[in-house]
């Protein structure tokens, strides 16, 4: 298409990832607030079905019973790569929902679109909301896009790189859900997307939903070391307590596990008040956590423990939710003994998906443990450093000799 015929769309949202968090939130919010959604996939058989009907729906798991009809949307295959540069020259924000792993394939083609969109409009900036769960992603885009674009293109002019918190719980849809409609996706009530109020080269769009903050690290640190660690944390205490509960609310109904759940969200919510004094109070983060305790206990939603708990790799990664707070109380010189015994733990979690196969890399992680043992893991999978953290490994020992149980 020629450059003078492409025009740029101020309500169109171009939306990489037609996914579980694409569909249930992001699309449907933005769908919602009168945009046009244009998903970019690479199932070919959920781009198809969007362009055949036009819409589709969203069921929300809560007693109510809601479902929503998400209407003005299409797809386009990533195959079709010009396609896609088009649409995303022309496009009034983008946004990105692919998962870590599908990041690298996606950026090509975000190059072309901000080179297409530079030819059509130099001075037109646009803002690519990222909704991924990935630290310091404004820093990975940034660096990603600019190594294959011209040295001379104006990016930091040009693109917002705006990230976000998605506190949004989607579960695993069973095989029989997916069967009845392809394009039908489960979510839990919670509708806010929290997002970097700075990060905006346009105006922040004016949508129901929308939470921008200033101070946007702080907002993803408290995602990470509580809403992701207090999930990480009762699947690994409802395992160990009960290798046959299926669903997070039967390991939440276990006012024992209930409790020690809090606990370590608590002991977590001090670490990051310590970190962030100005930003939270601790009167919010417990009622942040409580709402967050009855959130998971969301009978209708059916979360489950192997979703929740698996991929122990990512989980458990010297960044991620236990070891990153673990690593922000040695800094600040705060406990976290609750948080290394629900890590501990976590190297125990073998739990199966509804066909009782494990996760891929958690068969490996087993294996690694198994024949490694505990200080492998913390060392190699955690990042601990066995001379400047001996009091972690040593108390890691202790909890993983109590968890075991006596060699017979």
């Amino acid at each position: 298409m020629p450059a003078d015929k492409l025009k740029i769309s101020e309500k169109k949202l171009v939306l990489f990832g037609a996914g579980k968090i694409g569909r249930s939130f992001i699309g449907q919010l933005f769908s919602r607030g009168g945009y046009e959604v244009v998903f970019i996939d690479s199932y070919k058989p959920i781009v198809d079905e969007l362009n055949r009907r036009g819409h589709y729906r969203v069921v929300i798991k809560s007693d109510a019973g809601e479902v929503l009809h998400i209407r003005n949307v299409r797809g386009i295959y990533t195959g079709n790569g010009q396609e896609v540069i088009n649409e995303i020259a022309g496009a009034g924000i983008l946004a990105v929902s692919v998962g870590q792993a599908g990041l690298p394939g996606i950026m090509p083609l975000l190059a072309g679109g901000l080179l297409k969109r530079y030819e059509v409009n130099s001075t037109s900036p646009l803002d690519i909301i990222i909704a991924e769960n990935l630290r310091n992603a404004a820093e990975y885009f940034k660096l990603s896009l600019t190594e294959i674009m011209p040295k001379d293109y104006p990016f930091d002019k040009l693109v917002g790189l705006v990230e976000t918190s998605i506190g949004k719980m989607v579960p695993i849809m069973l095989k029989k859900d997916l069967e009845e409609d392809i394009l039908q996706i489960f979510a839990e009530p919670y509708n806010t997307l929290i997002l970097d109020k700075r990060a905006f080269k346009n105006p922040n769009p004016q949508i129901e939903g929308l939470a921008p903050k200033e101070n946007m690290k702080a907002w993803v640190d408290r995602k990470l070391y509580i809403h992701n660690l207090g999930h990480a944390t009762a699947a690994y205490l409802g395992y160990l307590a009960n290798p046959h509960y299926i669903y997070l609310y039967e390991v939440l109904a276990n006012m024992g596990i209930h409790r020690d759940v809090r606990e370590t969200m608590m002991q977590s919510a001090r670490i990051l008040l310590g970190k962030y004094p100005e930003e939270f109070t601790m009167e919010a983060l417990t009622a942040h956590i409580d709402d967050l305790l009855s959130r998971f206990r969301n009978k209708a939603l059916g979360d489950t423990v192997f979703r929740v708990g698996c991929d122990l790799k990512r989980k458990l990664a010297p960044e991620d939710r236990l070891s990153g707070a673990i690593r922000l109380a040695m800094e600040l010189n705060l406990p976290y003994d609750r948080v290394l015994y629900a890590l501990v733990c976590g190297c125990h979690f073998r739990q199966t998906d509804e066909a009782g196969i494990l996760f891929p890399d958690d068969a490996d992680f087993a294996k690694l443990y198994e024949r490694r043992g505990i200080r492998f893991i913390l060392r190699d999978i955690c990042g601990f450093d066995e001379t400047h953290h001996h009091d972690l490994f040593y108390e890691a020992e202790r909890i993983d000799r109590e968890i075991s149980g006596p060699v017979v």
